[in-house]
């Protein structure tokens, strides 16, 4: 039985990076749940440097970003072959959109700007296209690292299981910004912002399905910063490193996921091509089990699949992806011959189920 017509094939898409002319857009391929193994990487959509995309909550649409200057997010409707209908696109608001996610209730969407600090909300209507932008809010400051944090760099955006709260990571400021959603609007808590270590650089956010925790990788010093959440407030309890072994000058996190169970977590190292493996307490706090070697060249993002069994990683610099399989127990990795080539991926995202 051929994956296509297989009950257990999770489709997920791709977002590439289209600078080098190798990648033409969005990419959409399926993993067999049962094996592992993955069926052909097929383009779903043409697309200018679509790096990061989020499907809808109800899994009819897909949302992407345009990484130039200015900025754009753009709309596509799903059909049955997994390919996309391109909708609409709005402006980001900004310069450098780099990432992009879903309200809880498929009503909004959210992107973040890198190039110009800046994160916005952007209205969905009930076929799917994107209105303009709601609200743009520009963040302020900078951190000591005088290289990567002379301004603010918003590089990741996320929203509540509720739909309440978003969060938006600034790589520039070592700040996770907090904000209330009201009516389209994003209404900074109070306190604003949760705190990484000065210098870390928080890059992805990963959120605990109980909603009681979040999870930031930090690019510039490669840990991870565990906060607490209270009626959206963000309040740090650790940073732990992601090596136990030590990390080389100039390596660089980029991708966190949490399993769907709750009990693991995982970073791409990009220097080190490896996964870093963390137990989850019941505390929230985290464990370093081990430092996987993840069989691709520069990952960049991640994705588990529906049924937690396998983790998907892309590698940037071969055009690589590489399936990991997932111990339901330990929650470490161990290899697969599972592979597949895809043309400078940068994000996995599996539709739910």
């Amino acid at each position: 039985m051929s994956l296509a017509t297989s009950a257990l094939a999770s489709p997920f898409y791709i977002g590439t990076s289209t600078k080098t002319g190798e990648a033409r857009g969005i990419y959409v391929c399926e993993l067999d749940e049962a094996t592992g193994a993955l069926g052909p990487v097929r383009l779903a959509a043409v697309a200018n440097n679509p790096g990061f995309v989020a499907v809808s909550p109800d899994n009819r649409y897909v949302y992407a970003v345009s990484e130039d200057s200015p900025g754009a997010v753009g709309a596509y409707r799903r059909n049955s072959d997994g390919t996309l209908e391109f909708l609409n696109s709005r402006p980001s608001g900004g310069d450098g959109a780099c990432h992009v996610s879903v309200s809880a209730d498929g009503r909004h969407v959210f992107v973040a700007n890198y190039g110009s600090g800046s994160a916005a909300c952007l209205p969905v209507n009930s076929g799917g296209s994107l209105d303009p932008a709601s609200e743009v809010v520009a963040f302020t400051g900078s951190g000591p690292n005088a290289q990567r944090q002379q301004k603010p760099r918003g590089h990741g955006i996320y929203s509540t299981a509720d739909g309440r709260f978003v969060y938006v990571c600034d790589l520039g400021t070592d700040r996770v910004w907090s904000f209330e959603l009201k009516a389209g609007k994003l209404v900074p808590t109070s306190p604003e912002a949760g705190r990484t270590p000065p210098g870390a650089g928080p890059r992805h956010l990963a959120l605990h399905p109980n909603g009681c925790f979040a999870y930031v990788t930090n690019e510039l010093d490669c840990t991870t910063t565990v906060f607490e959440i209270h009626s959206g407030i963000l309040t740090p309890l650790e940073t732990v490193a992601s090596s136990t072994g030590g990390l080389a000058p100039g390596s660089t996190t980029s991708e966190i996921v949490c399993h769907p169970s709750g009990r693991f977590l995982y970073t791409s190292l990009r220097a080190h091509n490896a996964v870093a493996v963390y137990r989850i307490g019941g505390d929230g706090r985290l464990a370093l089990l081990e430092t996987f070697p993840c069989g691709v060249k520069i990952p960049r993002g991640m994705g588990v699949d529906p049924s937690g069994r396998w983790l998907v990683v892309a590698g940037q610099d071969d055009s690589r992806l590489a399936v990991l399989a997932i111990d339901p127990e330990s929650g470490r990795l161990t290899a697969t011959p599972h592979s597949a080539g895809a043309p400078r991926p940068i994000c996995i995202a599996f539709p739910g189920k």
